[in-house]
């Protein structure tokens, strides 16, 4: 399984709710999460096939930042 990791600016549970259903439509992301308790707001995702352009594009549209760890 492939995993990679991001930068984020989610915060929170809400706003990890928010993000949830863009995470969800992603089709190349089998599992993910977010520690909101590190400074970076690491989001990890993984998945046979994670496809890192469609990762980025969902959490954009939600309207958070990222960027590649």
């Amino acid at each position: 399984m492939k995993k990679l990791e991001f930068k984020t600016n989610i915060m929170c549970g809400s706003c990890i709710q928010k993000v949830t259903p863009y995470l969800q439509k992603a089709d190349s992301v089998e599992q993910w999460k977010v520690d909101t308790s590190t400074k970076d707001k690491v989001l990890t995702v993984e998945g046979d096939k994670v496809d890192e352009k469609q990762v980025l594009q969902a959490v954009q549209d939600a309207g958070y930042k990222i960027e590649r760890k």
